[in-house]
């Protein structure tokens, strides 16, 4: 980590503040990544150079990930229904920590944090029990930056501002996997299913270890894969494991759609082709009342689930012994 505080520079400012959802990426064992979106509700300390976001007990596989590779990236790529007025692309890497039991002030000030973008809290004695586990069991990523790069646009196409670490040398192209580089799923159904989400994300391994997050426009399939229109320079040549998210959002994360992919990226002369290999989908429902009582059944859920087979205790263990060597 670095010793004094990456401050992000003012481009930046309303864009980390102000966005209502963002992508996160992290990186598989495989040296892939896996890359998802998340609403960060301003999360981010200017003077401690610090971003972040939050989570649930849930999720222990994205935990136990980030627990033993650290090196997260997020990508401030959508405008819609935030705070912030901004038109660029800001891309922040660094390094994670993981608070598994952060305290009640913490949390006290993310439910304040939140209103802004997720509106009011429900309130009333059904309305506190369902939701206790949602509210009291979150889990805070926070991520030390390392790097923060601003571009004009939100296509990452125009020029660009990096404070910080230099970026290294593109990575070299990555062996291929045992079970072949070509698409594991029907391109035809993947390319059907990500239709109707407008945001796509490809994100790839960087050669210092930091997930590299790009904004990419799907230009055609066929039985090869996904065919991809990418911004010039940002992605290295040959082939290797990456993710890819498509997702939308409407105001206050009320409806939201979203598809995680991990595949093969293949990038040539000709242009780029991303093989599927698997693909995970989640839906929102566009009602407050119903998703808000969703959001605490799954919490109330996944926080009985994470006691019973031991999750809450194996992460804790992962971040006592920090990330692997």
């Amino acid at each position: 980590m670095t010793s004094t505080p990456l401050r992000w520079p003012d481009a930046a400012d309303d864009v980390i503040i102000g966005d209502l959802t963002v992508a996160v990426a992290y990186v598989t064992p495989a040296g892939g990544t896996v890359v998802t979106s998340v609403s960060p509700v301003g999360l981010g300390n200017r003077e401690a150079g610090l971003v972040g976001f939050t989570t649930s007990l849930g999720f222990p596989k994205k935990l136990e990930r980030i627990l033993h590779n650290p090196h997260v990236s997020l990508a401030y790529h959508a405008r819609e229904h935030g705070l912030a007025t901004s038109t660029s692309y800001v891309l922040a890497q660094g390094t994670a920590s993981v608070d598994l039991r952060p305290t009640q002030e913490r949390l006290a000030d993310l439910m304040q944090a939140s209103k802004p973008f997720l509106g009011e809290t429900r309130r009333g004695p059904l309305w506190d029990w369902l939701l206790r586990e949602y509210h009291q069991e979150r889990v805070f990523v926070d991520v030390e930056l390392e790097r923060v790069t601003v571009w004009e646009d939100l296509e990452a196409r125009g020029a660009c501002a990096v404070t910080g670490a230099a970026w290294p040398h593109l990575p070299t192209e990555q062996k291929a996997p045992k079970n072949g580089t070509g698409p594991r799923l029907d391109v035809a159904a993947v390319a059907r299913r990500i239709r109707r989400l407008p945001h796509r994300l490809l994100a790839y391994r960087g050669a210092d270890g930091s997930p590299v997050i790009v904004p990419v426009q799907v230009t055609s399939h066929d039985s090869a894969g996904l065919h991809l229109d990418m911004p010039p320079g940002l992605v290295p040549t040959g082939g290797r494991r990456a993710g890819f998210l498509a997702h939308a959002f409407q105001p206050q994360c009320v409806g939201v759609g979203m598809r995680t992919l991990t595949g093969w990226l293949t990038v040539t002369e000709e242009g780029a082709i991303y093989a599927p290999h698997t693909s995970k989908g989640l839906a929102a429902p566009p009602y407050k009342n119903l998703l808000t009582v969703s959001n605490g059944l799954l919490a109330k859920y996944g926080l009985w689930r994470a006691q019973r087979d031991g999750t809450s205790a194996r992460l804790q263990d992962l971040a006592v012994r920090g990330p692997a060597e």
